[in-house]
């Protein structure tokens, strides 16, 4: 098979739009940026000689790649706890960020090995969302239509406090572990 001249697919264009409503033109006119130097003569004629006023889309904005100055704000072995992190920073209006959440989705057991999923928010941000992670859980929640509550009895309401994942052998993780209150060495007896 051989290619078409530029003339030939100049008419085989200009039969394909010949064919078409208005309507149609108009929608082709909306993304006409997108034709060939060849599709927008032949689009022209056929405007041209319906005599209707239908122009062509200009180009469309190319995306722009831009580069933000981030900070780590925190590091966060587990996923829910650096979501529930980024939603608390979110809600308060502050972009957040978070780094190699993906990979740990995919294999969780590569979060050591990454450094855990970052949090990372705007350099100029990071100064009030440090003040946001560390606020405290307040002892009684007003929750409407329920009253008050106390935060002790809403499972995982004091982990807000302690979202903040640390490597080092003197972290609260490792004392967590040490002690024997933490998940992976919590002990249960069965009867």
């Amino acid at each position: 098979m051989t290619m078409p001249t530029p003339e030939q697919e100049r008419g085989r264009i200009a039969g394909v739009y010949s064919a078409m409503s208005d309507e149609e033109l108009g929608q082709i006119a909306d993304s006409g940026d997108e034709l060939s130097a060849i599709a927008q003569e032949a689009f022209q004629t056929e405007v041209a000689r319906r005599g209707i006023k239908i122009t062509i889309a200009p180009p469309r904005g190319e995306d722009v790649f831009e580069f933000n100055e981030t900070v780590t704000l925190r590091q966060f072995r587990d996923l829910p706890d650096a979501l529930l992190a980024k939603g608390s920073l979110e809600s308060a209006g502050i972009q957040a960020y978070l780094v190699d959440d993906n990979m740990i989705r995919m294999d969780w057991f590569i979060s050591n090995l990454l450094g855990g999923i970052k949090l990372k928010v705007r350099t100029e941000d990071a100064e009030a969302a440090s003040e946001i992670l560390n606020q405290p859980i307040p002892e009684m929640l007003d929750v409407e239509g329920v009253g008050n509550s106390s935060s002790r009895n809403v499972p995982g309401a004091n982990r807000l406090m302690s979202l903040t994942w640390s490597t080092s052998r003197d972290g609260p993780a490792m004392r967590a572990a040490m002690s024997g209150k933490s998940r992976a060495t919590r002990r249960h007896n069965f009867p």
